[in-house]
């Protein structure tokens, strides 16, 4: 089969083991993004699988409409950026693995990495050595052991995280669903009585929850201007959970101390001069949490797995199944 793979942007899934599993196929590996759907759907002429790389594209009905031999769309894991229904009228077949998965011990590990970076201020500790100023520039940093950090969410993630925290000396507290914040209860973690007292008394708030219609947008301006002045925000999850312009606001208005961000509203970011890529309490990472060699190879050994069973005629984890229809034995 012609195989296309979307947004390796790193130019890294070649190098990885799981490649492998795609001998056989005549594969091609786009590493920038396409500018628009028209233009992308010019690169996908001719292929008959698509691998996406989780939801750097999102396949719109615009984008469905205009897929030329296109038979399969492969994927791993949740999928709102989809539209499956109208792959379903273009006759594309949308595989997606969706199971229950382990918590990604690399996004967890990043989050503890930014929340240390962001409280010993290892990005201008690194900046001031490099110019000669030997602890002489950069601005004093803040014990982790002690600090109480905010959990926002509560799944795999974040149980990972509070792990993390627990034995850096931190104290743990969350906020999450009604669901969530009974099973911190019963685990025996802090659940404060409010979602203002729980703004309020982290030193460092990190966000995990999935972004759905539900939970977009949910962290407001009033929460984050709720935040202490020398508190930190933590976002390794989506961007598009903080109501848009607030975190900006916060940081501007001094309530947030500073942020450490993996994601931004849109993706890629390459505008040095993006307001929070460039802002001076801003600690950016480009979308990286879950991009180490281990997890990708990983998650596209299973998407290869998808391509592989569509082609041996027997496709799995089928999310439109009427689409498909059996060649007679």
């Amino acid at each position: 089969m012609k195989v296309h793979i979307l947004d390796d942007w790193y130019d890294s899934l070649r190098g990885l083991p799981s490649f492998a599993l795609l001998e056989g196929h005549e594969v091609t590996v786009w590493t920038d993004r396409a500018p628009d759907a028209a233009t992308l759907a010019a690169r996908l002429k001719g292929a008959e699988a698509v691998v996406l790389f989780r939801d750097r594209t999102a396949i719109t009905a615009e984008l469905a409409a205009a897929l030329d031999g296109v038979k399969l769309i492969a994927m791993r894991g949740q999928h709102n950026h989809v539209d499956a229904e109208a792959l379903s009228r273009a006759g594309v077949l949308f595989c997606s693995k969706t199971g229950r998965e382990a918590p990604s011990t690399s996004t967890a590990e990043l989050t503890f990495g930014l929340i240390i970076a962001a409280l010993r201020y290892l990005p201008e500790q690194i900046a001031s050595a490099r110019a000669g100023a030997w602890q002489g520039e950069a601005p004093l940093g803040r014990t982790v052991a002690g600090r109480t950090l905010g959990l926002y969410g509560y799944g795999g993630i974040a149980r990972a995280v509070a792990g993390y925290a627990r034995a850096f000396g931190m104290e743990v507290q969350v906020w999450a669903s009604d669901e969530g914040r009974a099973r911190a209860r019963a685990e025996g973690v802090s659940v404060p009585e409010s979602r203002e007292a729980f703004f309020a008394g982290s030193d460092v708030v990190s966000l995990h929850k999935r972004l759905t219609p539900e939970t977009k947008g949910e962290v407001t301006e009033a929460d984050l201007m709720g935040m202490s002045p020398d508190s930190v925000l933590v976002n390794t999850s989506r961007a598009g959970l903080i109501a848009p312009g607030a975190l900006l606001a916060a940081l501007e208005a001094g309530r947030i101390g500073r942020a450490a961000l993996d994601v931004f509203p849109a993706e890629p970011v390459e505008n040095p001069a993006d307001p929070l890529l460039s802002h001076p309490r801003v600690i950016p990472t480009p979308h990286v949490g879950f991009v180490t060699a281990e997890t990708l190879d990983l998650q596209f050994g299973d998407i290869y797995g998808l391509v592989n069973a569509y082609a041996a005629g027997a496709p799995v984890e089928m999310i439109n199944p009427e689409v498909w229809t059996p060649v007679p034995s």
